[in-house]
């Protein structure tokens, strides 16, 4: 099959982005360096998907980036629920920031900027559904930092296995290459979980916690 072809056609298919969404689509397209890290239009939509049908009082994103994911992921919370979302840099979480004041789920959503290895031990809640999207080294640490706090049958998505490829190379190169190949292992060695290689975009484990 023609993977653009079936890119296109997941596009055109798929529920249109809401107007926030489309905004910080452009705007990010626009004027970050690196627009490619944007979950985007298919993905976000399955992150919404996947959270109205957890329906979760607690989520944690683990790097924020400009807010797409995040706000994505918000639309699914109870009504009293929050989404922690934690970045470490601080111009783009001004970025998101501005846009998460946009949202009528503002006062549902709490951003947090720094080292997520020294925020998520501050956080002290019992977790639902968690996003992995930040540096790809961090990854294993993160999942064993989160993984006592996330409830049973709760969730846990991690973002990028593939690596744009290079992750299922048993040669590959680069430090994030290698470390989202190392992870995947971890994941794939456990028995703890069950797990699901979803093949949308760069690749995305769906991970439930048994």
């Amino acid at each position: 099959m023609d993977y653009e072809l079936l890119t296109q056609f997941a596009d055109q298919h798929t529920s249109a982005e809401d107007a926030l969404l489309a905004e910080i689509n452009a705007f990010t397209q626009q004027h970050h360096a690196e627009p490619h890290m944007l979950s985007g239009h298919v993905q976000g939509q399955l992150l919404k998907m996947i959270s109205c049908m957890i329906r979760p009082a607690r989520i944690l994103e683990i790097g924020t980036f400009t807010g797409y994911s995040a706000l994505c992921l918000a639309q699914g919370l109870t009504e009293t629920g929050e989404i922690h979302t934690i970045e470490f840099r601080e111009t783009t979480a001004a970025i998101a920031r501005r846009f998460f004041d946009k949202s009528a789920l503002k006062h549902q959503i709490k951003l947090h900027t720094g080292q997520a290895a020294a925020i998520i031990p501050e956080l002290k809640e019992q977790w639902d559904l968690v996003f992995i999207d930040a540096d790809k080294p961090g990854y294993i640490d993160y999942f064993e930092l989160v993984f006592p706090h996330v409830k049973k049958n709760g969730f846990i998505l991690a973002d990028n296995i593939f690596f744009h490829g290079e992750a299922l190379k048993e040669n590959a190169k680069g430090k994030s290459a290698k470390a989202i190949r190392q992870f995947n292992k971890f994941i794939s060695d456990r028995t703890d979980i069950e797990k699901l290689v979803l093949t949308i975009r760069d690749g995305l484990y769906l991970i439930r916690k048994i």
